[in-house]
């Protein structure tokens, strides 16, 4: 049984003592592929380098709307440049955060809609990040900037209005570890994605999934993601692992 992650940070300090033992471990473990995802251009170099030492490793670039202080256009630039790597698979993660940048709306929507741009121009999908901020994260795509490759609500909040319109624009919905969360009110929310639309991941090292809340993430705990989408479903753990493997294939275009 292999699984895919489809979104995980092992560009952040978290990892700085023991990456490669730990790439190396979930390998064996079942964990085949994997992308590491950039948030500012720093990052994104560093996800770059790591998937260039593994096979199975690919990498994301992009600025992310809590990494404000990257906007420039010299940044969207080197992120352009960076995205030509043959490991790069998608722009992002973009998009909006209310949560933490409320009062920075304007330029948040302008650099996303920059760098949808870019992963245009480069025939590359998106990894959006959208956190309450639904309505215009679905204005964008819809009525401002047309993504050409579409791409991926990762971490995405669950809320239905949100899933509902994110698929109906033809996007793919990750799940993290919080649909495993007590009080997460998933169940509804991982129902409405059909089965060619869905994928799995950790958002390493952040979001680590019940019975591991509270601890440094991994990619190996991506199963335990796939285990409640698979309860939730009533299928089998095999059977989500090989639907969410094909999906993240097909939408990275690997």
């Amino acid at each position: 049984m292999e699984f895919f992650d489809s979104h995980a940070h092992y560009n952040d300090e978290h990892y700085n003592e023991d990456r490669d033992n730990l790439i190396n471990t979930m390998f064996g473990d079942g964990i085949t592929r994997l992308v590491c995802a950039g948030y500012n251009v720093a990052s994104s170099i560093e996800a770059i380098n790591i998937a260039k030492k593994y096979d199975h490793i690919y990498a994301t670039c992009g600025i992310s709307p809590n990494d404000i202080e990257d906007f420039s256009e010299e940044n969207l630039k080197k992120i352009e440049e960076l995205a030509k790597n043959e490991k790069v698979v998608a722009i992002g993660e973009i998009g909006y955060d209310y949560y933490w940048n409320k009062d920075k709306k304007d330029i948040q929507k302008e650099y996303f809609s920059k760098q949808i741009e870019i992963a245009n121009r480069l025939n590359l999908p998106i990894v959006i990040h959208s956190r309450d901020a639904y309505i215009d994260t679905i204005d964008m795509i819809r009525n401002i900037s047309k993504v050409n490759r579409k791409g991926i609500f990762h971490c995405c909040q669950l809320n239905q209005e949100l899933i509902k319109n994110a698929v109906n624009e033809g996007f793919y919905i990750s799940f993290s570890g919080n649909i495993t969360y007590k009080n997460a009110k998933s169940d509804e929310c991982i129902k409405l994605v059909p089965l060619d639309k869905i994928l799995i991941e950790t958002d390493s090292p952040y979001l680590s999934p019940e019975p591991l809340r509270g601890t440094r993430n991994n990619s190996a705990n991506v199963k335990l993601v796939a285990q409640k989408i698979a309860d939730v479903l009533n299928k089998d753990l095999g059977e989500i692992a090989y639907i969410t493997y094909k999906n993240a294939n097909r939408i990275f275009n690997i």
